[in-house]
């Protein structure tokens, strides 16, 4: 069953007004990511990818993440609209978060602006902002998509939201 629609306020965004499938955007907003007391990303130029009752999840582009942070994985996934992902672990001093981020190499043509991108997870971060403003994570973790004060769901996720 479909849930109701938070009707947004001044400013705000519905996830049920995305699209399906996704749209891809510009993010020019201030983006940054903490992760064992550094700043791991700063930068204003990431995109975002918008899906319906998703939160949106934000892809950065790699030159915009602190150099040797990140480490391949043999973790893999498939995403119907995007293609191959293939995970990163995360490090920073002794603090390590495995399987945290992930990209794209080879996305389908319409998100072909995204390669290489890395969106990361926010729960396992220790703060992801947006002009900053700390996101929320996404309940359940499964998508990684961040929560802004400007998004309103309600947001897929949770036990018993597969059927949306």
């Amino acid at each position: 069953m479909r849930p109701q629609r938070i009707v947004p306020g001044p400013g705000q965004e519905s996830v049920w007004d995305y699209p399906r499938p996704p749209r891809l955007e510009d993010a020019p907003r201030h983006t940054q990511i903490v992760f064992n007391g550094q700043t791991i990303v700063n930068t204003r130029r990431a995109k975002r990818v918008l899906e319906t009752s998703h939160p949106p999840v934000y892809y950065i582009p790699p030159e915009d993440i602190l150099p040797g942070v990140l480490s391949a994985t043999p973790r893999h996934s498939v995403c119907e609209w995007k293609g191959a992902a293939t995970y990163y672990t995360v490090a920073v001093g002794d603090a390590v978060a495995e399987n945290a981020a992930w990209t794209y190499l080879d996305p389908t043509p319409p998100f072909a602006p995204i390669r290489g991108y890395v969106a990361f997870y926010p729960s396992r971060m220790d703060a992801c902002l947006v002009d900053g403003v700390p996101v929320q994570a996404q309940p359940g973790d499964f998508y990684g998509g961040w929560i802004t004060p400007d998004v309103v769901g309600p947001f897929k996720g949770d036990p018993g939201t597969w059927g949306w």
